[in-house]
């Protein structure tokens, strides 16, 4: 993985990081939300110690989302499959 791949990952982790931490403020019960919330914190702490990338747990973010919630149009999910994406063709 080059530096640029890894720092915009990194990057797009921090705006979900913010997005979901304004929406658990909203809702601070729903597990769902704390388990994205701690995946994509720890895949931020995996990329800021330059740790193996293979231990980031955020596929299958936007789909564990719709379960739970059928919020089709929120910004989140946008930003899930874009970090989604971005891990994909690092991998």
């Amino acid at each position: 993985m080059n530096n640029i791949e890894k720092k915009d990952l990194r990057e797009q982790i921090i705006i979900i990081i913010e997005l979901l931490d304004n929406r658990l403020k909203d809702d601070p019960e729903r597990p769902i939300l704390n388990t994205l919330y701690s995946r994509y914190t720890k895949a931020k702490e995996i990329l800021d110690d330059n740790g193996d990338v293979s231990k980031i747990m955020i596929a299958g973010s936007c789909r564990a989302y719709l379960d739970a919630f059928s919020d089709y149009m929120n910004p989140l999910l946008i930003e899930m499959d874009k970090a989604e994406q971005m891990l994909l063709k690092i991998k």
